[in-house]
């Protein structure tokens, strides 16, 4: 169990990736384990689909993502701005509707509707858009990616579950043989027909088959915990998992390398997320240096006010009042009176100065950045050396994918050949100790000869089943690579 843990374990645990997998939203979450239902392997990728918390992080993330891009659209749109002002003075101020000092208590309000946009600025609004859209595009194949990984890693958990349970019901029927043997020679030795070494013998052989059962027993209990972990699922001793390897043809593999490869690198949600990083990358640099060049924008409003202060005189008639000019009429001074208007102040209603008052504007602006104190000309040189970087690793992601890949036909060529030298001593330890099993049967061989063949078919029985579910394991992640059906 552990020599299999070790070979499925390297080196595919950190470049577990595949193409995109579809599935329907089907209620599996409330599968409990203590339901003793059967789950199959799709199911439980299902499952952990649903519940494992790195796959739900990552669409918090892709969805972060998402909104910061539909941000980045809007920001391609005029702006419109409302603004509504009312200040009470006091003392000497000015009067905002005749413009003159005045020394009273006074209220006054200003209202304006204002908007604006952006015509030109090298670009910038519309790449930082592209970056963002690729951005989401990217977070998407992240969510995914978070997918693949545990798709493998529930693959991983679910062949170890079924190796160790099948190596346990072995190391059961190698004890209950065991136990029937040692039931048999008590009674022998009880009548004196055996030697008591026989007996010991024997009953040592059964502790050797209880102590292996305790071991398989404990590799299947961490092969069921992790893989319930990976579900995010109460753990259960007694969850079923259908079985997957029959029918299961052991042989070559039918894609090369370089066919595995090629439709891995096309497939994969981790080679396409660096991909698209990659583009998101070249975006921020041109949104940037767009950021350098003279801004062009238009802008427009409508505004109007009120006062308390405004007034309005109404005429309310005229009265005769001398004046300083005179007339002579037989050499005496007489006054000249003439008439004069009077009026009465009359506030000007809100209404009235509301409607009276409006006023608009437009106009176009021009903003060139000469200096800011080198902070776009760095934050320039900043992205460029991001670009490199996520180059760098999108280069790596494929590199590491090749040798991955070249890792596991290694392992799968070396685990087809060591199952076939496996099936060839099963057969032949089997015949061996079909023959020892007569043999000691007729007292023709020792205790010792016939637990030496018992063990080596015992030892070869157990390290097929490895070598099964290792094979299986590589055909599984070649399988899933090129998006082939894994159930």
């Amino acid at each position: 169990m552990k020599n299999f843990k070790i070979k499925i374990a390297i080196p595919l645990i950190f470049f577990v990736l595949t193409a995109h997998i579809q599935t329907k939203a089907q209620d599996t979450t409330a599968i409990h384990p203590a339901q003793n239902n059967t789950l199959t392997l799709q199911q439980c990728i299902e499952i952990g689909f649903k519940n494992n918390p790195d796959v739900k992080q990552a669409g918090f993330i892709a969805e972060s993502a998402k909104i910061n891009y539909n941000q980045s659209k809007a920001n391609m749109l005029p702006d419109l701005n409302a603004g509504i002002t009312h200040t009470q003075y006091n003392g000497r101020s000015i009067n905002p509707y005749t413009n003159s000092y005045i020394n009273e208590q006074n209220t006054a309000g200003s209202y304006q509707l204002s908007s604006g946009i952006t015509l030109w600025n090298g670009s910038s609004i519309q790449n930082y858009m592209k970056q963002y859209r690729l951005n989401y595009e990217a977070g998407k194949m992240d969510v995914q990616n978070a997918k693949d990984k545990l798709t493998i890693n529930i693959i991983l958990s679910y062949l170890s579950v079924l190796s160790a349970r099948e190596q346990l019901n072995i190391a059961r029927t190698q004890a209950a043989a065991t136990q029937k043997k040692v039931d048999l020679l008590t009674i022998r030795n009880n009548d004196g027909a055996i030697s008591p070494s026989d007996l010991s013998d024997m009953k040592g052989q059964l502790a050797n088959d209880q102590l292996t059962m305790v071991s398989t027993r404990n590799s299947l209990d961490n092969a069921l915990q992790t893989l319930t972990q990976l579900m995010n699922i109460p753990y259960s001793a007694d969850l079923q998992l259908a079985l997957i390897s029959d029918g299961i043809v052991i042989q070559p593999y039918e894609e090369s390398i370089d066919q595995v490869f090629e439709n891995a690198s096309q497939r994969l949600a981790m080679v396409k997320a660096a991909d698209l990083k990659v583009e998101s990358a070249s975006k921020n640099v041109k949104a940037i240096r767009g950021q350098m060049m003279p801004t062009l924008s238009l802008f427009g409003g409508l505004y109007t006010n009120y006062s308390s202060a405004a007034s309005i005189q109404q005429l309310t008639g005229t009265t005769d009042v001398p004046t300083t000019n005179y007339v002579t009429v037989n050499n005496v001074k007489t006054t000249v009176y003439g008439q004069q208007s009077n009026f009465t102040s009359q506030p000007i209603s809100y209404n009235s100065q509301i409607k009276n008052n409006v006023n608009s504007a437009i106009g176009i602006g021009l903003q060139i950045p000469l200096s800011n104190n080198m902070q776009f000309r760095n934050k320039l040189k900043l992205a460029k050396v991001a670009e490199l970087q996520v180059k760098e690793q999108a280069q790596t992601t494929r590199i590491q994918l090749r040798q991955a890949i070249v890792q596991d036909f290694v392992n799968l060529n070396a685990d087809y050949s060591t199952y076939k030298l496996l099936l060839s001593q099963a057969e032949d330890f089997g015949q061996s100790f079909h023959a020892a099993d007569i043999r000691y049967a007729s007292g023709a061989i020792s205790t010792v000869d016939y637990v030496i063949a018992k063990n080596n078919l015992d030892r070869v029985q157990l390290n097929l089943v490895v070598a099964k579910y290792n094979y299986l394991l590589r055909t599984k992640l070649l399988d899933f690579y090129q998006n082939k059906a894994l159930w």
